[in-house]
């Protein structure tokens, strides 16, 4: 209470943490992954209470209207760390290897003199776990990783299955990293959580938290009038309410009204695992403090990407509805006010510029991204009106069609081009986020709404072409419907 009151009084006196100066601050980055913002205590959550996480709010900025630009991992992550969309770094799935030619804010720090390390869930190249350059430390496995007993490799060097959970083994090892490092030069620690991400695993003392909550479908998911018809095809496959429900459902798909106990465990063992996050947060945070480090530190706690939990009948993410696309982030540290919200539009792709700003480190150049930093000062007045949003059908997950949109503050489009160059076969959907924040009325075909859908499309087709999209250079995969089948286990 005596801290919080502190920080409540500088707050009042307009007080904000001196400009960066030398030593040059450190830099920690908490990425989660696949963590929706109702799901921290500092966005409203009413269940979930993650008061390590709130404290770094208490002490910077939380971002209340934070976007993932393509709502899927690997690509998602490359933009965090590139300050590029996904046309640009290449990363469209799951799969690919970030490039190892592109700069991204870790490497630039390096060059600068940092110490650098990642340690934990990298996730871009399934299948390799070696170190990537701009690292002097680097640590991960193939994969998603498991929750329990994963098998690590160790900078190239060995690998070893170290037994336990794997937000705690990961965070001690993040510690042990630290513990080690000279207070002579700065450094940069990327610490990459696989939670809470699925198939959800709570570790036994949060496995049995939220027995007594109960959890219901979202309503909006028994009312899709109006919506797409791919929306509905979805709603038994692994990415709908009524399919497996990443193994929470054995079988499927079950359209009983009683089967929506399978949803609320499945929604229980989700938050299970963010507690053990926030118990990763406070260990890591009492270490700076402890060291007399924490002053010092930009702090960040960021999601990837956003996910459905049963709105609109679906789960996962991929999608340009709210849940998919909103990311939680907040920022703590030197330069940077205290306790603020920021309720412009930031983008994954402005981390990257925005880091770099506040290390007084050279600039990435020709970058999508823009820093905030002058933002959150109050000190920008030429911020975005609208960015847009992509989304490339996979064949190996066929839930999702071919996405391209634009959200501003208070309206959205959506399209679903077909990929050959024809006209769009989905219905499109516009939504006025200002009356609608559930977007459950789609407008995209009433006549009274036929200018702002114009509009929009006009926007969006500039925003595309500013980056060189335009007919026949935006390229993606056809669309080939929406299928039952489910996806290979290795890939899940």
């Amino acid at each position: 209470m005596r801290l919080r009151s502190w920080v409540w009084a500088m707050v009042l006196l307009g007080f904000a943490w001196p400009a960066m100066s030398s030593p040059r601050p450190n830099v920690l980055l908490i990425l989660c992954d696949d963590l929706r913002t109702d799901a921290l205590g500092c966005y409203g959550s009413k269940q979930v209470r993650t008061p390590a996480i709130d404290s770094i709010a208490a002490r910077g900025v939380r971002f209340a209207n934070a976007f993932c630009t393509t709502s899927l991992c690997s690509p998602s992550r490359a933009s965090l760390l590139t300050g590029l969309y996904a046309h640009r770094h290449g990363v469209r799935d799951n799969f690919t290897e970030l490039p190892n030619h592109l700069p991204h804010w870790p490497g630039r720090l390096q060059s600068a003199g940092y110490r650098t390390a990642y340690l934990g869930k990298w996730h871009m190249g399934e299948a390799n776990d070696e170190p990537r350059p701009g690292f002097d430390w680097f640590v991960t496995h193939r994969g998603q990783g498991k929750y329990f007993n994963t098998e690590w490799n160790l900078n190239g060097t060995e690998r070893v299955t170290k037994p336990g959970y794997y937000t705690t083994v990961v965070t001690d090892m993040a510690l042990e990293w630290l513990r080690d490092q000279s207070r002579d030069q700065p450094w940069v620690l990327c610490l990459g959580h696989k939670a809470p991400h699925s198939f959800y695993q709570p570790e036994d003392k949060y496995a049995h938290t939220f027995d007594s909550v109960a959890v219901p479908y979202p309503d909006s998911a028994f009312h899709l009038e109006g919506k797409p018809q791919w929306i509905t095809q979805r709603l038994d496959t692994w990415h709908g309410i009524y399919g497996p429900l990443f193994e929470w459902r054995k079988k499927f798909p079950d359209r009983r009204p009683e089967a929506v106990q399978d949803f609320e465990n499945m929604v229980h063992a989700y938050w299970g695992t963010v507690l053990s996050v926030d118990d990763s947060v406070g260990r890591l945070l009492g270490f700076l403090r402890e060291s007399g480090q924490l002053d010092n530190t930009v702090v960040i706690f960021a999601g990837d990407n956003g996910l459905l939990q049963g709105e609109h009948g679906m789960v996962d993410k991929r999608t340009m509805h709210e849940p998919s696309i909103r990311i939680p982030l907040i920022v703590s540290g030197p330069g940077l006010p205290l306790e603020k919200v920021e309720n412009h539009q930031v983008l994954t792709v402005d981390l990257a510029p925005s880091l770099l700003e506040l290390c007084d480190a050279e600039p990435i150049p020709d970058i999508q991204g823009k820093s905030w930093c002058q933002l959150v000062r109050g000190k920008d007045s030429s911020w975005r009106d609208g960015w847009f949003y992509e989304y490339n059908y996979e064949r190996q997950f066929p839930y999702t069609p071919n996405v391209r949109g634009i959200r501003t503050a208070n309206w959205k489009y959506i399209r679903y081009p077909h990929g050959d160059g024809q006209p769009d076969r989905h219905r499109a959907e516009l939504y006025d986020l200002g009356t609608d924040p559930g977007e459950t009325r789609n407008l995209a075909d009433d006549p009274a709404h036929a200018a702002k859908r114009a509009e929009l499309q006009a926007a969006l087709d500039a925003l595309m072409a500013q980056e060189g999209l335009v007919s026949g250079v935006d390229k993606m995969p056809l669309d080939e419907g929406i299928k039952p089948q489910l996806p290979d286990a290795k890939i899940r």
